[in-house]
C-alpha cells in the first residue's frame, strides 16, 4: 500500500506548479493578442487597398460611361485620356483624336526638350535722366550676360555662358564652362573655368552631410595675377520654410559671411552679412504676396561702400511672365527699376531719376508710379482680362455644353444607385455622433470663391458645380473617416462628374463629427482626409 501511494503522488506534485502553468497561460495569451493584432491591422490594410480599387473602379465607371472618353480608350488607351483629350469639344472622328493626341505629344516632346536645355539670361540698361537734361544722352551703361545649362546624361552636365558690359567709353567681356558630375546621390563635383578680364579655373564639390546639412568645398586660381581663394560653405536647413549657411573664403579678399532665407506660400525673406578684411555689407530683402498674380518688395543694402533702400511690387502677367518697379534711395540718388522676367530671362532698366536725395521728391517718386498702377489695373486692366476670361469661359461652356449634359445624367443615375447605402451609413454615423457630410459641392473654383462671398446659390454658379453630399457619405467607412486618394482627379469617382470642363476645380466640405462642425476645401488632384482637428470652423 505504502508502495502504491508513493507511486501515486508525483503526478499530483506537478499539477501543484503554479508558475509553469501560469508562464504557459501567459503566453498562450501573448500569442492569441498578437494574431488578433496581425488580424486587425491586416484588415485595416485591406479596407485601404479596397478603398484604392473602388476609386480605380469608379475611374473606369466614368470612361464606360462618357461615350467620347470610350471612344478615346478604345483606340489610344488610357495615354489618350491621360493626355487631356477629354477636355473641350467632342471629337467624334478617329482623324481628329489622332491629330489632337499627335499634338499634345509634340508639346510633351518639346517640355522634355526644355528641360534638358535650359538657357537663361540678363539684359541692363542704365539710363540716366539727369544726363539726358544736360544733353549727354540718357544711357549711362549697358551689360548683358547669357547661360545655356544642357543635360548631356543622368549624371552629368554642362554650362556654358558669356557676358558683355559696357560702361561710357571702357567695356568688358568674359566667358565660362562649367562641367557637374554626380559623383553619388549625396556627392557631386564640379569644373570651372572662364576666360576674359577674369579668367579663373577651379574645382568645386558638394557633399550632404545629413538630411539636413549640405557642406561645398571650392578651389580657384585666377590666370591674371596667380592668386589663389578657397571657399567653404556650409548650408543647413533649419525649419521647413527656413534656410542658413555660412561662408569662409580665403584669399587676397579674405570674408566671412552668414546668410538666412525664409520662404513659404505667402512670404519669403532672406538676409546676408559680410564681414572682410577691406570691407563689410549687409542687405536684407522682403516679399509678400497680396494674391496669385501680385506681390510686394522691399529691399536694402547697406555697407562701406553703398547705401540703398528699394520699395515696390510686380504683378504675373501669365504663366512665365512677370512685370516689377521698384522705387529706390541711394548714395547715388533716387532711382526707377523696371523688370521683366520671361521664363529664364530678364530685363532690368535702372533709371536715375535725380542725383540729389530730397525727401519730397523721393515721396513723389513712389507715389506717382504706384497711383498710376492702380488707377490703370482697375480702369483697364482689370476689366480687359475680366472680360477675356469671360469670353474664352463663355466659348469653352458652349462648345461642351452637351458634354456636360450627359455627364450631369450619368451622375444622378449613379447617385441614385448609392441613394440607400448612403443614407444607411450616414444615420448610422448620426446615431453614434460620428462622420456625417452635411453639404459637398464640386466644381470651378471661381463660382465655388463666388457662392462662398455671397453665401447664396447663384444660377450661374450652380451650373458650374455638382452637389457630391450623398456620394461623400457613401464613402465614409464604418471607422467614422473619408479618405480620397491624390493625384486622381475627383470628377472620377462614382457621383462625381466635370461640370467645367477644362477650368481649374476645387471640392468643398462641410461636416460635424463628434458634436463638432468642420469645412475644408481641397483641390482637384489633392488628397482628402477626414475628420481633421485643422477643418474646425
Amino acid at each position: 500500500m505504502q508502495c502504491y501511494k508513493y507511486r501515486r503522488r508525483p503526478p499530483m506534485k506537478k499539477l501543484k506548479r503554479p508558475t509553469a502553468t501560469g508562464l504557459k497561460f501567459i503566453t498562450l495569451t501573448s500569442t492569441r493578442t498578437f494574431k488578433l493584432r496581425s488580424c486587425i491591422e491586416t484588415c485595416i490594410q485591406m479596407k485601404e487597398i479596397a478603398t484604392q480599387n473602388f476609386q480605380r473602379i469608379c475611374e473606369a465607371y466614368e470612361i464606360l460611361s462618357d461615350e467620347n472618353k470610350r471612344q478615346i480608350y478604345d483606340i489610344y488607351g488610357m495615354e489618350g485620356l491621360t493626355s487631356g483629350l477629354e477636355l473641350g469639344p467632342k471629337l467624334n472622328k478617329p482623324e481628329e483624336l489622332k491629330e489632337e493626341l499627335e499634338k499634345l505629344r509634340r508639346m510633351k516632346e518639346q517640355e522634355k526638350m526644355a528641360a534638358h536645355f535650359r538657357p537663361s539670361g540678363t539684359i541692363l540698361v542704365n539710363l540716366s535722366l539727369p544726363e539726358f537734361l544736360d544733353g549727354d544722352g540718357i544711357m549711362r551703361g549697358m551689360a548683358m550676360s547669357s547661360e545655356v545649362h544642357s543635360q548631356l546624361s543622368k549624371r552629368n552636365t554642362v554650362a556654358m555662358g558669356g557676358n558683355l558690359e559696357v560702361q561710357e567709353n571702357s567695356g568688358g567681356a568674359a566667358a565660362s564652362a562649367v562641367f557637374r558630375h554626380q559623383l553619388s546621390s549625396v556627392s557631386s563635383i564640379e569644373f570651372m573655368g572662364s576666360a576674359g578680364l577674369q579668367g579663373i579655373i577651379g574645382v568645386q564639390t558638394t557633399r550632404e552631410l545629413s538630411v539636413h546639412s549640405t557642406a561645398t568645398i571650392t578651389f580657384a586660381k585666377s590666370l591674371r595675377d596667380g592668386s589663389v581663394n578657397l571657399s567653404n560653405t556650409w548650408t543647413r536647413q533649419l525649419s521647413e520654410t527656413a534656410l542658413g549657411n555660412i561662408q569662409l573664403l580665403l584669399g587676397p579678399q579674405s570674408s566671412i559671411a552668414v546668410g538666412w532665407q525664409n520662404k513659404d506660400e505667402k512670404m519669403s525673406a532672406s538676409g546676408r552679412l559680410e564681414i572682410g578684411t577691406s570691407s563689410f555689407g549687409a542687405s536684407a530683402r522682403y516679399s509678400r504676396r497680396f494674391s496669385s498674380k501680385s506681390h510686394g518688395r522691399i529691399a536694402g543694402k547697406f555697407g562701406s561702400s553703398t547705401l540703398e533702400v528699394e520699395v515696390g511690387g510686380g504683378r504675373k502677367l501669365s504663366e512665365f511672365s512677370t512685370i516689377r518697379m521698384l522705387c529706390g534711395v541711394g548714395i547715388q540718388g533716387i532711382f526707377w527699376k523696371f523688370e521683366l522676367h520671361r521664363g529664364g530671362q530678364k530685363i532690368i532698366i535702372p533709371v536715375l531719376l535725380s542725383r540729389n536725395i530730397n525727401s519730397a521728391f523721393a515721396v513723389g517718386a513712389f507715389l506717382f508710379p504706384t497711383s498710376l498702377y492702380f488707377l490703370l489695373k482697375k480702369l483697364v486692366i482689370k476689366p480687359y482680362y475680366l472680360q477675356k476670361e469671360n469670353r474664352r469661359a463663355l466659348e469653352n461652356k458652349e462648345k461642351t455644353s452637351a458634354q456636360v449634359k450627359e455627364a450631369r445624367a450619368g451622375a444622378e443615375r449613379a447617385q441614385r444607385l448609392l441613394q440607400n447605402v448612403a443614407n444607411r451609413k450616414r444615420n448610422r454615423q448620426v446615431e453614434i455622433n460620428g462622420l456625417v457630410i452635411t453639404k459637398a459641392v464640386y466644381g470651378s473654383r471661381k463660382a465655388l470663391k463666388r457662392r462662398e462671398e455671397s453665401r447664396e446659390a447663384h444660377d450661374e454658379s450652380a451650373s458650374e458645380v455638382i452637389d457630391v453630399t450623398l456620394p461623400l457619405n457613401f464613402l465614409v467607412n464604418d471607422s467614422g473617416q473619408l479618405k480620397l486618394h491624390g493625384g486622381v482627379k475627383k470628377s472620377g469617382i462614382m457621383g462625381f462628374c466635370d461640370p467645367c470642363p477644362g477650368e481649374p476645380k476645387e471640392l468643398y466640405m462641410e461636416y460635424t463629427y463628434g458634436g463638432q462642425s468642420y469645412e475644408v476645401m481641397v483641390d482637384d488632384y489633392a488628397e482628402l482626409l477626414i475628420p481633421q482637428e485643422d477643418h474646425r470652423i
